[in-house]
């Protein structure tokens, strides 16, 4: 081959190489970001209470101590996440009809006002809410964005991790069965 011939081919390979991998990509879930920390416990770290839902029996609001002796969720959300208002009426649902501890994580405010009045606001879904400005909480769950919910053991152990809005599909299909079946282990 020539060199002009080379080089006339050259474009078309290289927008054939880029067109396969976004094909590729393409097919994949976003929903379904790999995680390190599957199957691994939750690293230690403490959060102090959101502002004005203070504990009376301790000064903090949320620690990885606290996912031990049931099942939970753990749902990362902050009042500037607009997901998070898309998914918030099903994480209120699901305080009223689930038995399932719900703890929140509020990431990343920018005012520590923002998140406890949104939540004042909108309904308090959370069994326990950590204020989480350093992202302290998030990366002891290797968080990338909000939303993001976690089912963890009850030995402390992440198990699943869902990106982006919990809806009801989401729950029946993937979230719920997989904490029933932690239950009965």
């Amino acid at each position: 081959m020539t060199a002009k011939r080379i080089l006339f081919l050259t474009p078309g390979i290289i927008f054939g190489i880029i067109a396969i991998y976004f094909a590729v990509g393409l097919t994949k879930d976003p929903s379904q970001l790999p995680s390190v920390l599957i199957n691994t416990p939750v690293e230690q770290f403490q959060l102090a209470a959101i502002k004005g839902r203070a504990n009376a029996d301790r000064a903090w609001g949320l620690e990885n101590t606290d996912f031990h002796g049931d099942v939970a969720l753990l749902n990362v959300f902050g009042s500037w996440c607009i997901s998070c208002k898309v998914e918030h009426p099903f994480l209120m649902e699901l305080k009223r009809t689930s038995d399932v501890p719900v703890h929140g994580i509020d990431w990343r405010e920018e005012d520590p006002d923002a998140g406890p009045a949104w939540l004042k606001r909108e309904g308090d879904p959370y069994t326990l809410v950590g204020d989480d400005p350093d992202s302290k909480g998030a990366i002891a769950f290797g968080v990338t964005g909000a939303p993001e919910t976690f089912v963890v053991d009850r030995n402390g152990i992440i198990r699943y991790k869902h990106v982006g809005p919990l809806n009801r599909d989401i729950w029946v299909n993937a979230i719920y069965p997989l904490v029933q079946s932690l239950r009965a282990q």
